[in-house]
């Protein structure tokens, strides 16, 4: 649901879930009860705005703005949609979203979508220039430009609830992501860490580092 239909087929399995469970808790809401059903459905947030409609069923992204939820650390997948939520990510779609689900629902669709298998997906091209290589791995001092495999491993892989896996990313959506903390749009990071990062990189190193990143192999889900 980083990103954003649902049929009567759903609608109606989801409807004989709800009317057999009848060991459900009082006040609790079949409908939503669990991250799977929330990713299918789209909760309060309506079937259109179901998570799969742009993340796919099995989370792997769209390709392009959409990006790969599966098998990303469980607390960056909470943070970003209370980010959304409360607006500290700017995104009208997601803004809409996040904000018509309860924090268990959004604490629920994030656990079920790291817990789900990443695919072995490359969305970008990894055989990029040695500059660009280099660039991604070591920085540049020179600039003050720190490492992306400092934090984002240099599989890709990510380190840590904060850092997020890259590897199998869809490098458009990478891309984007940088130009919204050039331009300050986005400043959700840890210490404003990305934000200056990405106001010392060029159109050119943005797209071609996204590039990279999004065609290294990581090293499996967190």
């Amino acid at each position: 649901m980083l990103g954003i239909a649902g049929g009567s087929t759903i609608a109606a399995c989801l409807l004989l879930v709800g009317c057999g469970a009848s060991g459900e808790a009082p006040g609790r809401d079949p409908f939503t009860a669990t991250g799977e059903l929330i990713a299918l459905s789209g909760g309060e947030a309506g079937a259109r705005n179901a998570c799969f409609t742009c993340h796919g069923l099995a989370g792997q992204g769209d390709g392009e703005g959409a990006p790969r939820l599966a098998g990303l650390p469980y607390g960056y997948l909470a943070k970003q949609l209370q980010d959304y939520a409360d607006g500290r990510r700017p995104d009208p779609t997601m803004h809409a979203i996040a904000g018509k689900l309860s924090q268990s629902e959004r604490l629920s669709v994030a656990a079920w979508y790291a817990a789900m298998p990443a695919r072995d997906v490359a969305y970008g091209e990894d055989a990029a220039s040695p500059a660009i290589a280099a660039l991604y791995q070591n920085g540049d001092p020179a600039r003050g430009l720190l490492a992306c495999a400092r934090c984002h491993g240099a599989a890709g892989e990510g380190r840590g609830p904060a850092n997020p896996p890259l590897a199998g990313q869809p490098a458009p959506y990478l891309a984007e992501q940088l130009r919204l903390w050039q331009d300050a749009k986005r400043r959700n990071s840890p210490q404003q860490v990305m934000l200056t990062i990405s106001q010392r990189l060029t159109e050119a190193e943005i797209a071609a580092l996204s590039d990279y990143a999004a065609g290294l192999p990581g090293q499996g889900a967190p």
